[in-house]
């Protein structure tokens, strides 16, 4: 069996509400499920390296990783690969200018995050999206 790594980030911003909004972004794979910028690890980078570089090719954003959270998973694939997968957050200030890779990614949006936890394709990122929306808002809590 062999072990796929992929790293990315939950991209988030806040409205003129003060409200989180997260994108997401729907594959062109097979299902076009909805998820976060990510992809794989390729040789001589490490997983913050990844996730930066993930994002730029999605959706066109230079965003800084935030490395003092992540939230990990590791399923089975169909394949019978097993993937390891490492999310951490990357926040958008301003005017996002989003431009999508069009060989990989179908479409884009920005949702709260009842609407983002609904929209996410599969229960493992629900429950990493749980997790880094926790996170946030407890970090914005001590900012006040």
């Amino acid at each position: 069996m062999a072990i796929e790594v992929t790293s990315g980030a939950v991209v988030y911003r806040w409205d003129e509400n003060h409200q989180l909004q997260y994108l997401l972004l729907e594959s062109q794979n097979k299902g076009h499920f909805w998820g976060f910028p990510k992809g794989h690890v390729e040789a001589g980078e490490d997983l913050e390296q990844t996730a930066h570089r993930e994002i730029k090719e999605e959706t066109k954003l230079d965003l800084a990783i935030d490395t003092s959270f992540h939230v990990y998973t590791e399923y089975d694939l169909p394949n019978g690969n097993r993937k390891q997968m490492t999310l951490y957050t990357a926040e958008v200030q301003g005017d996002d200018g989003v431009s999508l890779q069009a060989e990989e990614i179908l479409n884009a949006g920005w949702f709260d995050y009842a609407d983002a936890r609904q929209r996410l394709t599969y229960d493992n990122l629900k429950e990493l999206l749980d997790k880094a929306n926790a996170h946030l808002l407890k970090a914005a809590g001590d900012n006040d």
